[in-house]
């Protein structure tokens, strides 16, 4: 491919996205603030090609043409020549705006700046830019070299140009890129809190970790809600969760559960730390009411769904797609509408909503969607 992708960060996550391109055949500079980082990416990018290479998804002559399209470089002023910039940096804002400047004294006044947040408004990272017409998000999801969807986010004042280029050259390096408002957790991190949260709500209710799980298996989930917890890690989960909480005012639909908190206080993260609400056991038994609760947590990823369409900047199809592709749902929330039908999705809502305990009050008012339908 012609055009030269610069990376920022050489964390796991700046890591995958250098492979994303490389293997796209784009030219690579990437660059990592730390020393350490830049000494070591050669081999950490040779580790995780490893794997492809020993069961034959790769060739030893594609290998090697990958590695020899990256170069690592000291700093900043080195990705000059670089068309798009992909920033996967610590999650602080400052940080962010720093380098957004430091990347606009050498850019060409066209090279896009893409930022990987996940928690912060790409709104927020423009402002005080010199050109904030050329700055979007570009969301990976982890590992970047292996998941196909990416979350494509404009600003109110990032350029169709900006946009072309970061959408096509990303869909060249293989990836689904969807379109998503610059809204407090885009696309999926907003849409899929419901899997986590009405599963703690009914584990709040003494429901336990594994029929919930059990449920949802049953109604097609490759994985549980606390499964994924376990798979993700309590602690990211946790900090998704209240980063979400606040953007959104603390609004109940967000709540942040104590099982959770305690979850983490106690360090039982979940597969990285050897014990979870699920891991190292399995989801089960099957409860006699799986179907009532698989129904109760695809209405609230419905209502979800539906409120975030209301706000503008996706579509149902969007949200269907990123749902599927970012998390390996099933089906997606406006699919789940069409196979339960308005009716019953707003009488769950309903009935939830009367029984909701104070904390709660206000989590499951139906969205403008299901009103209208």
């Amino acid at each position: 491919m012609d055009g030269i992708v610069g990376v920022v960060g050489l964390g796991t996550m700046g890591l995958g996205i250098v492979l994303v391109y490389a293997q796209a055949g784009f030219a690579v500079l990437a660059t990592d603030s730390f020393p350490a980082a830049r000494a070591s990416a050669r081999e950490r990018l040779t580790a995780a090609l490893a794997p492809r290479l020993a069961k034959g998804a790769i060739s030893q002559g594609d290998h090697d043409a990958i590695l020899d399209r990256i170069t690592i470089v000291d700093d900043v002023a080195a990705l000059a020549p670089a068309g798009l910039v992909v920033e996967a940096i610590i999650e602080t804002l400052a940080a962010k705006q720093s380098l957004v400047a430091g990347l606009e004294a050498v850019l060409a006044p066209d090279a896009v700046i893409a930022t990987n947040t996940s928690s912060l408004a790409v709104t927020a990272i423009a402002t005080g830019a010199k050109r904030p017409e050329r700055i979007l998000g570009l969301h990976f999801f982890n590992p970047a070299q292996v998941m196909k969807l990416v979350e494509l986010v404009a600003h109110p004042g990032t350029s169709p140009a900006a946009l072309t280029r970061a959408g096509d050259w990303t869909r060249a390096a293989g990836k689904v890129v969807i379109d998503a408002p610059d809204r407090p957790g885009f696309i999926v991190n907003r849409c899929a809190r419901p899997f986590y949260g009405e599963a703690l709500a009914l584990l709040e209710e003494g429901r336990s970790a594994g029929e919930i799980d059990a449920a949802m298996q049953a109604a097609g989930y490759r994985i549980g809600s606390f499964g994924l917890i376990d798979l993700i890690g309590a602690d990211i989960n946790l900090a998704a969760t209240e980063g979400l909480s606040r953007a959104m005012g603390g609004h109940p639909r967000y709540h942040v559960f104590a099982a959770l908190q305690d979850q983490v206080a106690a360090g039982r993260l979940g597969r990285k730390s050897g014990q979870g609400f699920v891991f190292p056991g399995e989801a089960g038994p099957l409860p006699t009411d799986a179907a009532a609760i698989a129904l109760r947590i695809e209405a609230t990823l419905v209502n979800e769904a539906g409120w975030l369409l209301a706000e503008g900047g996706t579509t149902r199809d969007g949200i269907d797609s990123a749902l599927k592709l970012g998390l390996n749902f099933p089906r997606g929330p406006f699919e789940m509408l069409a196979a339960h039908g308005a009716d019953r999705i707003r009488a769950t809502l309903a009935g939830l909503e009367a029984s909701a305990p104070a904390h709660l009050k206000t989590r499951y008012l139906p969205s403008p969607l299901l009103e209208a339908s």
